[in-house]
């Protein structure tokens, strides 16, 4: 297999391609970065299996959530910034076709060249198309979740283009063959020991004695992509924000790698969602001050790079913006999932979630892990309606939740995440009873509904159930039953019925005949 001077190959070795070379995690790219392995509950059962990755998200987490505080605090406004950014998301979902058309004139005004695709294999074909154009057989890229859902890197592969990730969580995620596993930093299920291992095993050019020391890693990552920066001929690049009224394109990044991909290529091609919009420039005031503090807790991004077409003698010469719909109009058409578009990407839903937390973010069988992906994946994959099927892996996501409610308490754009997760398990649950010829499930409510809606058969049963007082062990909790109770028992404890029901304990506190009082006699009288 042909190599760059980075290591990295020409074409991507697939999961089932012989050779010396093994993936460093257990999750190498998959053909379809929407929906790969199984279904969450038994990927999950997996992941928590495995204590190096609890410790390396706990410790993670904690330090983003700390730092959000801290800076959100500052913030006098930050709920009325909040309302007024889920307005602006409002105001986008409600004129998207007309602020796409207006975005399109100012781009091409400025010497753009708008694509629109409308699904991964357009997209796919047409950066392919513009890269082999130029005569380029690698491209540096510029993180963006946009190209790791339609599986850019690998399409690109299989046309013989390597594709260069310069951030560096994505440099550790592309050099150990792994998938990334957080929207924002996409290795964080690894820590600095097994950065190094991957750097030493993976970057020819590492130094020997490179330490674990994060000064010593992002040096040694610098040196390897300097170079690539130098002599690439075409950079592809997400956005961040596109503004409609300018044709203004916007990225925000911490490291530099994404200054350097925008400004020294010839060629720069942006791959965007076409729900990224704002409608005007000043609209941009407001999320420029929530993304940052939401999602890298920091005050404002180091780096905010924002290009308007092209410029003669500054930057590239040529500029190409590729729109995405790629399931996002269905889901447009969703009143209730819709503002699942609202999503700007800031990743602080899944610092928060307990569920993410303990699991990461390869349970969720999808590039967009956590809250926000357990109510995106589902929709974007789905034929209509947010309804995947029983047999789809993606129709589980939903229920990869507590409804904790802490994600919508953090989120800058206030999508009301645990409602929709309500919402599309509802819809999944209903698919699913239709299709059956015989619910239990139904039959199982229809036998509730019809003791409890008679006193004296509800009282019946409760004392029934107090015969089973004993099956429970020191905790009072039942941990293995019989099916079908052993549906609810193979994951989580069942609590004991008690001794006795609150009718048999009420009418033995207040059928009982009264206790009189003892009389007694003070001392000294």
């Amino acid at each position: 297999m042909s190599r760059t001077f980075l290591g990295l190959p020409r074409t991507l070795r697939r999961p089932d391609d012989d050779g010396a070379d093994e993936p460093f995690g257990p999750v190498p790219h998959p053909q379809e970065p929407l929906r790969w392995g199984d279904d969450f509950p038994a990927a999950a059962k997996q992941t928590l299996k495995n204590d190096q990755l609890r410790r390396n998200l706990g410790h993670a987490t904690q330090v983003i959530r700390t730092k959000r505080a801290a800076v959100v605090g500052e913030v006098p406004d930050w709920e009325a910034l909040r309302d007024a950014a889920s307005g602006v998301k409002q105001q986008v979902m409600a004129q998207l076709p007309d602020l796409l058309q207006q975005l399109e004139e100012n781009v091409v005004a400025r010497g753009g060249v708008v694509h629109w695709a409308r699904d991964a294999a357009e997209a796919n074909r047409i950066v392919a198309d513009i890269a082999k154009a130029k005569g380029a057989d690698e491209v540096v890229k510029v993180k963006s979740m946009a190209t790791q859902e339609i599986g850019l890197n690998e399409a690109l592969a299989d046309e013989g283009i390597a594709a260069i990730e310069t951030d560096l969580a994505e440099l550790i995620v592309q050099l150990a063959d792994d998938m990334p596993s957080h929207i924002l930093v996409p290795a964080i299920h690894r820590n600095r020991s097994e950065i190094r291992d991957i750097f030493l095993a993976r970057m020819g050019d590492a130094p020997p004695d490179l330490s674990d020391v994060p000064r010593e890693l992002a040096m040694a990552a610098r040196a390897h992509l300097r170079r690539k920066f130098l002599s690439a001929k075409v950079a592809v690049s997400g956005a961040n924000f596109a503004v409609a009224d300018t044709g203004t394109l916007a990225v925000v990044e911490s490291e530099g790698n994404g200054r350097m991909c925008l400004t020294l290529p010839e060629t720069l091609v942006t791959v965007m969602g076409i729900e990224k919009l704002v409608p005007t420039f000043d609209d941009l005031e407001v999320f420029l001050q929530l993304l940052p503090r939401s999602s890298t807790g920091e005050r404002m991004n180091p780096y905010t790079s924002l290009w308007t077409g092209v410029t003669e003698g500054d930057g590239p010469q040529e500029f190409h913006l590729v729109l995405l719909d790629n399931g996002r109009t269905d889901v447009l058409a969703d009143e209730v999932g819709r503002s699942a578009l609202h999503c700007i990407r800031c990743s602080a839903c899944l610092n928060v979630c307990p569920v993410y937390e303990r699991v990461g973010g390869h349970a969720y069988g999808s590039v967009y892990p956590g809250p926000i992906g357990a109510i995106l994946t589902p929709q974007l994959t789905a034929s209509t309606g947010g309804v995947s099927g029983h047999h789809d892996p993606n129709a589980s996501l939903p229920y990869a939740s507590t409804l904790c409610g802490a994600c919508y308490e953090v989120c800058p754009v206030k999508i009301d995440i645990p409602s929709i997760l309500v919402d599309l398990r509802a819809r999944e649950v209903d698919a699913d009873r239709s299709s059956r010829g015989v619910d239990p499930w139904r039959t199982a409510m229809k036998a509730a509904s019809w003791v409890m809606s008679d006193g004296d058969r509800f009282a019946l049963a409760g004392r029934a159930a107090t015969l089973g007082s004993g099956l429970g062990g020191r905790d009072h909790a039942i941990s293995l039953a019989p099916p079908p109770a052993s549906a609810w028992t193979k994951a989580r404890d069942l609590p004991a019925p008690p001794r006795q029901t609150f009718r048999q304990w009420w009418k033995a506190e207040h059928d009982a005949p009264p206790v009189e009082p003892v009389e007694t006699q003070e001392d000294g009288r």
